[in-house]
């Protein structure tokens, strides 16, 4: 019998309604692992491939063919935003099927959810902060609402293996799996999934189970690419505008020629085209769409700009959607990365990347944003360069950025790569997190206990004991934790003020951030007072502050015309791989010409060509940039890179990486270029003791819970996790 055949009754109307011609590839593929195996499954393929049909499609046929004595499905996602997107989705498939679905998180409704405990059935939609305050608060009731759980969704898994809410999430679920007594099926979904292998280790996290990974050839699109390169003289030149007659209206002496010419591109670009603009800062897609705004009420265009970012209040965020999913708005919304996940904005005409994306994952989402039910993707980049005449400064004249453009959409048009997920292997400060979260939900244990609750979960499996009974210990000291009369452990003085704050459940780092109201309705949130009379920008318009209420963290303003800017204290770092610092060499070094290069950055290209290849970089390990000052260009990725440089710091040898993306080292040194190399060349030979390095005292890999983690983990977490010298000696020897 055929997938479809197999369906349920419903499902099969619904395909029917909906007009389907038939099951894509990674459907069927998806229905013979979940009917004729035990098997977790991970579904990888481009946006709008079918994915999150391919998991519902046969898990709610199971659920109607067996249902189950509690909630059977459980659809985990990274945002809210997915799951009422998704909810709506939900509805008019289980229309029939006498199968409920119940959303769960901050803004669901209360009434539903206590319908939910009381009677727990069909599928429920949940962010992990949700499921892990069910888990903490309500104990009880979870064992009767996933007694009889079957299958778990989790959306976005690159997202959640990218950072520390995958972590949470990964022991949540071993801790319900604990709890009841039940290990169902895990089925991940992805877009973006450098590796598979990786992908499949990290969902099968405490299962036991194996995991499917289907592969299905949906055929390779086509794509259309298009570069475009806009420069701002560091001299001041003359500008004329002139009106439709050829008159002289305005004559200005500014260097942010190319700013303005590149306004004016995306304006016309964007004209009466439904459009995303990417850009990977906040302030930068407040300004590119607040200038597009001006534009438009310049030339008496319609105002369809829109702003999508975390800080713009959820109505707004949502009236973009829908706007964006109306067929004959021809929108265009400038957005970060809350734009690059799955929320369905219906078929786009293109999209537009303002300057280097942060990864190649990053381009290879956005790209899926576009060209969606049988469109060719157009995504369009511009980047806007300042330049300035320093002959001192051999390697200024490099774009670096302009480069990795190039490289980015090299490996991913050409070779399909993505960059691979680093695993969290010393997670301590989650460590801490689910100790207490562990302490809470179950009141007072002893040490022993509760190290084989926690420390046994598969997210800690590389902590060693020790390092446990360290953090007990720390805890202790700063009466996080607090010793019975019996020896037991509970949660100390210190320690009720953090699990009983609302923050608690959030694993990620969150800036405290002040509401912005215009009278009484949401505008957003900032991160810092602005005072009474101080303009700023925010949702796309420009605000002035009227009043501050700083005991409620309120700024009320009113709409003024014109263009703000507004910063939010935010650093945007970029790591890169070594395979893509790689590409970037060898874009430097071939001749190779890429059709997609507007006039204005072939030449550009041919100008860095020239520059790499004289200096040396190419070929040299070391390049002088002046007396004593050299480049170090191993050509890798930033993780090998940070280990280099703290290795030369640990020989007396000054160095630093020049900006957080750079791909070399400025290194002070007395000797010769060959002395340099040879020092490197010693240090690789030699190997090297990583905790013997000079590393600053406060080291660490960001994470919220950092401050109540003994600083020697800490420092342990980056070195193990963050450094490379294997990859740093591979690389080079």
């Amino acid at each position: 019998m055929d997938a479809y055949n197999r369906l349920a009754p419903f499902i099969q109307d619904f395909i029917y309604q909906e007009k389907w011609d038939e099951l894509r590839g990674i459907q069927v593929a998806a229905c013979e692992v979940i009917f004729d195996s035990d098997d977790n499954l991970l579904l990888s393929s481009g946006t709008a491939s079918g994915k999150t049909e391919a998991a519902f499609l046969p898990v709610l046929t199971e659920l109607h063919n067996n249902p189950s004595k509690s909630v059977g499905v459980m659809y985990i996602s990274p945002l809210k935003a997915l799951i009422n997107d998704q909810f709506k989705r939900l509805e008019q498939l289980l229309i029939d099927s006498h199968i409920p679905v119940t959303k769960w998180h901050g803004d669901a409704s209360q009434t539903r959810k206590n319908e939910l405990i009381k009677n727990p059935e069909g599928l429920l939609q949940i962010t992990p902060e949700s499921l892990e305050s069910l888990l903490t608060n309500k104990r009880g009731a979870c064992l009767k609402m996933f007694a009889d759980l079957r299958f778990v969704i989790i959306d976005e898994v690159h997202s959640f293996m990218r950072d520390s809410r995958g972590v949470q999430l990964l022991c949540v679920l071993e801790r319900l799996q604990n709890l009841t007594g039940q290990t169902p099926r895990r089925i991940g979904l992805s877009a973006t999934m450098g590796d598979i292998s990786m992908a499949e280790r990290w969902l099968n996290t405490g299962t036991n189970r194996k995991c499917a990974s289907p592969v299905t050839d949906e055929g390779r699109r086509r794509v259309r690419l298009h570069v475009e390169r806009f420069v701002n003289y560091a001299d001041k030149r003359d500008t004329t505008e002139r009106d439709g007659s050829g008159n002289v209206v305005k004559v200005s002496e500014s260097g942010d020629i190319g700013d303005r010419e590149h306004f004016e591109y995306l304006y016309k670009a964007t004209l009466d085209k439904k459009t995303i603009i990417f850009a990977n800062s906040r302030e930068e897609t407040e300004f590119i769409l607040a200038n597009l705004r001006e534009l438009a009420l310049k030339n008496k265009s319609p105002d369809v700009y829109r702003v999508h970012h975390g800080n713009v209040s959820a109505l707004l965020r949502e009236s973009a959607e829908d706007e964006m999913k109306a067929e004959d708005e021809k929108i265009v919304t400038g957005a970060t990365v809350t734009l690059e996940l799955g929320i369905d904005i219906g078929s786009l005409d293109q999209a537009v990347q303002a300057g280097a994306p942060l990864t190649v994952s990053s381009f290879a989402q956005r790209m899926g944003r576009c060209g969606r039910r049988g469109q060719i993707p157009q995504l369009l980049f511009t980047f806007v360069e300042n330049l300035r005449v320093d002959a001192a400064d051999v390697l200024g004249p490099i774009n670096w950025e302009f480069i990795r453009i190039i490289a980015i959409i090299e490996k991913y048009t050409k070779e399909q790569w993505l960059e691979p997920i680093y695993p969290h292997n010393h997670p301590y400060n989650l460590l801490y997190h689910q100790t207490m979260s562990h302490l809470k939900a179950s009141g007072e244990l002893s040490s022993a206990a509760l190290a084989s609750a926690v420390l046994t979960l598969g997210c800690f499996r590389h902590i060693p004991k020790d390092d446990y009974k360290r953090l007990l210990e720390h805890l202790l000291e700063i009466d996080h934790l607090e010793r019975t009369e019996r020896g037991g452990l509970i949660i100390g003085r210190e320690g009720e003020k953090i699990v009983n704050s609302h923050k608690f459940l959030t694993v990620f780092l969150a800036t405290e951030y002040l509401l912005v109201k215009d009278e009484s309705r949401t505008i957003g949130t900032v991160d810092k007072i602005y005072p009474v009379g101080v303009r700023f920008a925010l949702a796309g318009q420009a605000w002035e502050t009227v009043d501050v209420n700083e005991q409620s963290k309120v700024i009320f303003v009113k709409k003024v015309p014109g263009i703000s800017l507004v910063d939010w204290d935010v650093d945007f770092e970029v790591e890169l791989h070594t395979i893509l610092v790689r590409k970037i060499q060898s874009i430097l070094a071939c001749d190779d010409t890429y059709p997609y290069l507007s006039d204005r950055c072939v030449p550009r290209l041919e100008e860095i060509r020239y520059i790499a290849r004289g200096s040396g970089i190419l070929q040299n390990l070391v390049t002088p940039l002046s007396d004593k000052k050299y480049a170090v260009f191993p050509w890798v990725g930033t993780r090998q890179l940070f280990t280099l440089n703290y290795a030369l710091r640990g020989k007396g040898i000054k160095s630093k990486l020049p900006w957080i993306s750079a791909v070399y080292l400025e290194v002070i040194y007395d000797g010769s270029p060959e002395s340099l190399t040879e020092t490197i060349y010693d240090i690789l030979r030699a190997g090297l003791n990583l905790y013997d390095l000079p590393l600053p005292d406060d080291i660490q890999v960001r994470g919220k819970y950092n401050e109540f983690v003994p600083q020697e983990l800490l420092r342990k977490q980056f070195i193990e996790d963050y450094l490379d010298f294997d990859g740093l000696k591979e690389a080079l020897l």
